[in-house]
C-alpha cells in the first residue's frame, strides 16, 4: 500500500481548514485516512503557535513505516527540526520582469 502524510481539506468555503494525515495514495484528498495526525490553519498567523499542530512521533512511526510525506508536509517537519532542510532552485522568481530590467538600466 503507498502511504502518504498530506493535507485533508475541512472547514467551509473561503474559510479553509485543514487535517494532516496519513492516507493511502490513491484514496480522494478529503476521503478515506487511516490516522489523523494534527492540524494546519492558513488563516492564523506564521508566528501563531496553533498555525501547525501535529504529533511529531506518529509522523515519524509512519515515515519509518515507508509513507511519504507530501511537499507542504515536509516543509513543516522541516521548521520543526525533524527533516533537514531540502535545498529548492526556483531560480526565475529573483529574476525581475522584462520591464523593471529596462527601468533599472534606464
Amino acid at each position: 500500500m503507498a502511504m502518504k502524510i498530506r493535507l485533508s481539506r475541512r472547514g467551509s468555503k473561503k474559510r479553509p481548514f485543514y487535517s494532516i494525515v496519513a492516507a493511502d495514495s490513491r484514496m480522494p484528498r478529503d476521503g478515506r485516512f487511516i490516522e489523523k495526525l494534527g492540524t494546519y490553519n492558513p488563516l492564523l498567523n506564521k508566528d501563531d503557535p496553533n498555525r501547525v499542530k501535529m504529533d511529531v512521533e506518529r509522523i515519524q512511526h509512519w515515515m519509518s513505516q515507508g509513507a511519504i510525506p507530501t511537499d507542504r508536509i515536509s516543509r513543516f517537519l522541516e521548521a520543526k527540526g525533524v527533516l533537514e532542510p531540502k535545498t529548492r532552485n526556483n531560480p526565475k522568481k529573483a529574476i525581475p520582469r522584462k520591464q523593471a530590467q529596462e527601468s533599472a538600466t534606464s
